[in-house]
């Protein structure tokens, strides 16, 4: 079968699975607050003291509205708010730190948002000072952040380097005037160029940037002039995502154009196709779904040791059982168990302000959702897995295997008795796999889209 009619056949909305069960169809009835700090404890006490914990914190503003963004964001230009939120998260950390006897090892940090350069050096320096008070570091700790190329400052760079950060991601998406200004997203080539040498010169080791696919008004012109001018900086991680285009969730923000100007279907993969072969040929290795890193890059020796992670935020070269996300929106994951917490900054805010913890919903794990949840992870991470383990079988598998079987005959899947692979001509097709997987999706179908598309 052709790529082509593989492509119009298996392209169907789907979970980017950055967790499993994924967020629609965890349980109606949620988790309770004694349950979720049950989950925190058990996870903290398990694996504080070898792996370490991980901290997302989600810093929500944004001077403008990217039309291509389904994040949860705050616009405005009110720069005073950014002290008395800093105050929360930290109050919110507390929070997280009372439920603990010993000191939590902090093994990866991740400043999201939003736009974190939104903040300034000197709050971005006073928050981070009074996380990195109460932890010690784990010896292979990794810091990172989403730095905005027209808004990242020297300052900025360095004074988040100077706390211990290594890691900076920009998000470019693509360099055409006309798509930039569809999504109302307009940086100049020499914005990125200067804050990618300045973290060069600065001591970063670990430099990326994120392009999107199938955005508005984009070509395969479009696309390969973004690929050059970002391969002639080398950023060590390239993310090439699809732009998921759900207007349906995230309403007027992504309504800032026609559905019509979006590259569709065979249009849409050409894009890729010819993004992810130029990256190849530029001596980029393909690391995990939509992730392209030098083989110099910590992401790809991950990839390589197959000890690749992926969770809430994104691919990552740490294995952490815990991970809190502190901020408005943020989801934890302890491995047993996920909690998001309020969306509005309103509600977030009066949630910690009386003492509580903000999550308003959340899902505890079942066996087999742990079971399930390991067999997703193996896919999205190793493109392969296996029930040789007892422990990894579960009453459902006969039936995974039976809705594989289609997969397998178009020679997207290989399956044994016990395990399965993913070919790399078939990483492409890799969230159809997992949903086969995907007992909760199955049960429960939805009966309006819920996901972006998958190809």
């Amino acid at each position: 079968m052709s790529t082509n009619t593989l492509i119009q056949k298996y392209n169907v909305p789907g979970p980017r699975y950055t967790s499993y069960p994924t967020v629609p169809f965890w349980d109606k009835e949620g988790i309770s607050s004694n349950n979720w700090i049950k989950t925190v404890q058990h996870s903290f006490y398990e694996s504080n003291t070898t792996k370490g914990i991980s901290i997302y914190i989600h810093l929500p503003f944004c001077e403008s509205l990217c039309t291509f963004c389904a994040c949860h964001k705050r616009i405005t230009k009110r720069h005073e708010l950014e002290d008395p939120y800093i105050k929360t998260l930290l109050k919110e950390w507390q929070l997280y730190l009372d439920l603990f006897s010993e000191k939590p090892v902090l093994r990866e940090l991740h400043l999201g948002g939003g736009t974190p350069t939104y903040f300034s050096p000197e709050n971005l320096s006073r928050l981070m000072n009074s996380i990195l008070n109460a932890v010690d570091l784990h010896q292979e700790y990794e810091f990172s952040f989403e730095g905005h190329p027209n808004n990242t400052t020297k300052e900025h760079l360095q004074t988040l380097y100077d706390l211990g950060f290594k890691r900076v991601s920009y998000g470019v998406q693509d360099y055409a005037e006309k798509v930039q200004i569809a999504i109302n997203r307009v940086q100049p080539f020499e914005n990125v160029q200067h804050v990618t040498e300045w973290a060069r010169e600065i001591g970063y080791t670990s430099i990326s940037h994120d392009l999107i696919f199938g955005l508005p008004f984009q070509t395969k012109n479009d696309i390969i002039d973004s690929i050059k001018k970002t391969v002639d900086l080398k950023p060590e991680r390239i993310a090439f995502y699809s732009y998921a285009h759900v207007p349906w969730i995230k309403g007027v923000g992504q309504r800032g154009f026609d559905e019509k100007d979006l590259p569709k279907d065979n249009t849409k993969r050409e894009l890729y196709e010819t993004g992810k072969q130029m990256l190849i040929d530029f001596g980029y290795v393909e690391t995990g779904m939509d992730h392209f890193s030098l083989p110099t890059d910590s992401l790809y020796k991950a990839f390589e040791n197959s000890i690749l992670h992926r969770n809430f935020m994104g691919y990552t070269t740490n294995d952490t059982q815990l991970m809190i996300g502190l901020g408005m929106s943020s989801i934890s994951d302890s491995w047993y168990g996920f909690a998001q917490n309020e969306k509005s900054l309103k509600d977030y805010q009066k949630r910690v302000d009386n003492n509580e913890l903000p999550f308003f919903k959340g899902h505890l794990l079942t066996t087999e959702d742990l079971i399930i949840r390991r067999h997703i992870l193996n896919l999205m991470c190793h493109f392969k897995t296996s029930w040789a383990d007892e422990e990894l079988k579960f009453k459902e598998l006969p039936q995974t295997l039976e809705r594989l079987k289609e997969l397998e005959n178009d020679g997207l899947v290989f399956i044994t008795d016990t395990e399965m692979n993913v070919p790399k001509e078939a990483r492409a097709f890799v969230r159809n796999i997992c949903m086969a997987f995907d007992i909760r999706l199955v049960e429960k179908k939805p009966d309006t889209q819920l996901f972006s598309m998958t190809i």
